[in-house]
């Protein structure tokens, strides 16, 4: 039995196939076909509130593509989410209705909440030691989402228009920075000895770049010389000398900013990196939905 997965986000589309196991009354699955297109609609979204005609040829023409390996795969169940690019965009719906009729596939607009709530899916808790508080991160290329969990139980979560892309464009706003410290002195400040978890592409390559053994949590004093290494190349430099992906080059800046930022103002020492996301949590919204 296979499913599939797929995450439009303001950076990039995922599609994950994924192969689903049953053994002892447990459901797992195994990641079979992972694909990453650099499409980046937030460009147009966060700039133009709309996406561009040729944003959606190609938008449309690559979920013709993941619906084709689809089929072929034999996916008997997917779910397909649009986060933040497309919830801006005016042409957001418009275009689901497209591709539903070019492509047959169903796409859903979420909202930040339900992104935030797909990503815990991805069984987050199984990485959390229950007897830790954790300030959960996720950046995406239009917004973070945050959720602070407590005895292995997510307390409290927001979601905050500041991403990536947005930075890169010039559209986060000043008042959405303030609004999210506020947030985090708020939410974070009765618990003693928070550690932080953080998912999303961004993360996963700093924490590559750490050189940290899996399992082992990402120091604020190691992010932050890995941000300011980075930061002495030029972006050209950062793809030809550090050979840095084109579409991951620029991003990771204002991504590096977004999670010291946030370990700043909640005081993390320490960040865990699962290597989870939207498309993991998709899948086991699925799961939980056909074996329920």
């Amino acid at each position: 039995m296979r499913y599939a997965a797929i995450d439009i986000g303001s950076n990039a589309i995922r599609l994950l196939i994924a192969d689903i196991i049953e053994s002892n009354k447990e459901i797992s699955f195994k990641k079979n076909t992972l694909i990453r297109v650099p499409l980046r609609l937030g460009d147009n979204a966060f700039l133009d509130k709309e996406i561009s005609e040729k944003k959606a040829e190609e938008l449309i023409t690559t979920m013709a593509a993941f619906k084709g390996l689809m089929d072929v795969y034999k996916v008997e169940d997917y779910m397909a989410c649009a986060t933040s690019a497309m919830r801006e965009a005016r042409n957001g719906a418009t275009l689901v209705k497209k591709i539903k009729k070019l492509a047959n596939l169903d796409i859903e607009i979420i909202e930040g909440q339900k992104e935030a709530h797909i990503i815990y899916s991805s069984h987050i808790n199984e990485h959390l030691d229950n007897r830790k508080d954790y300030l959960y991160i996720d950046v995406g290329g239009g917004s973070t989402e945050l959720s602070v969990f407590s005895a292995g139980q997510p307390e409290v979560s927001r979601s905050f228009d500041i991403g990536t892309i947005r930075i890169l464009d010039n559209q986060d706003k000043d008042e959405t920075w303030v609004e999210m410290k506020a947030w985090i002195k708020q939410n974070c400040k009765k618990y003693k000895n928070l550690a932080g978890i953080g998912t999303g592409g961004n993360i996963n390559k700093l924490f590559k770049m750490s050189e940290e053994k899996e399992g082992e949590p990402l120091s604020y004093i190691r992010l932050r010389e890995i941000y300011n290494y980075l930061n002495s190349y030029s972006l050209k430099d950062r793809i030809n000398v550090l050979g840095l992906n084109q579409d991951r080059a620029d991003v990771i800046i204002p991504a590096c900013e977004i999670y010291l930022a946030v370990m700043k103002w909640a005081d993390l020492k320490l960040l865990y990196v699962p290597r989870v996301g939207m498309v993991d949590g998709i899948i086991q919204v699925l799961i939980e939905k056909n074996f329920k």
